[in-house]
């Protein structure tokens, strides 16, 4: 197969890029149809490059950005590279974050709301993507004046991928992204990680945060497919609550971010 060389067009917390060279070996030698109920920034997908794949997630904008890569790729380019041209102190990135938030506040999602999104990505601290409770948009300024914010081959790239393969990009629940998941499938899970310490919040990536119930979810919803005969592997902290909720699996510690393992020869977690 073809390998294009994609690469994210976002940094995004928890993102594989870093990771693929320990994910990759632990990837079935055969499947059927690849599932990614937390899509992210993508790293993991762009690297496979499955025939076949349905990615999903609940943040609304991360969504939009993937079906206007794949249906708007040149409208998205020319609007960062528009923006890319003048020099951004904090007034222009406030008042371009406003613009975004106007947009996420009257849900519209378009080409020029994907694009924002890429180029705010760029100009935020650390890369974040951090939301109140209204949904709207509040990482501050990075002071990042000038830099290109996309690399035009990579998203014609990306693009061309989710216009060639068989790609299903959903918005929804993980449990609804996974209802036709069946023996033989795939599904990694890179959900929002349990907090490292009592103390620390869970997720605010989108408005309604990812709860203690929903790991317990996604942890029952790993054994019912694991049990259908699908392939599983799942990333989160080292932490008791991970381990207690998947102690039945083997783990396996990589720095700061954890796979398990039930059966190397067949399953991975």
């Amino acid at each position: 197969m073809l390998t294009r060389g994609m690469s994210p067009v976002l940094k995004w917390a928890g993102g594989k890029t870093q990771l693929l060279e320990a994910l990759k070996p632990k990837v079935p030698q055969a499947y059927n149809r690849y599932f990614e109920p937390f899509i992210g920034a993508g790293a993991f997908l762009l690297s496979l490059e499955p025939k076949s794949a349905i990615i999903n997630d609940t943040n609304e904008q991360l969504i939009n950005l993937y079906k206007q890569i794949k249906h708007s790729p040149s409208e998205i380019i020319s609007i960062v590279n528009s923006l890319d041209e003048v020099a951004c102190d904090k007034e222009y990135y406030y008042k371009n974050r406003e613009l975004y938030n106007h947009k996420i506040a009257s849900k519209v999602l378009d080409p020029e709301c994907a694009a924002l999104m890429i180029w705010i990505n760029k100009h935020c601290f650390n890369g974040l993507y951090r939301v109140n409770s209204k949904g709207l948009f509040n990482v501050p300024y990075n002071n990042k004046v000038t830099g290109k914010s996309l690399d035009k081959d990579n998203v014609e790239a990306i693009s061309g991928y989710l216009n060639d393969q068989d790609v299903t990009i959903l918005c929804s629940d993980f449990e609804q992204a996974c209802e036709d998941v069946v023996s033989g499938d795939f599904v990694y899970f890179d959900s929002p990680y349990v907090p490292e310490s009592d103390s620390a919040d869970f997720t605010d990536y989108t408005k309604t945060g990812f709860s203690y119930e929903d790991h317990e979810r996604l942890a029952n919803l790993f054994r019912r497919l694991d049990k259908l005969g699908a392939y599983v592997m799942l990333s989160n902290n080292d932490v008791p609550l991970v381990r207690d909720l998947y102690k039945e699996y083997k783990i396996e510690s990589l720095d700061v971010k954890r796979l398990i393992n039930r059966n190397a020869a067949k399953r991975c977690l």
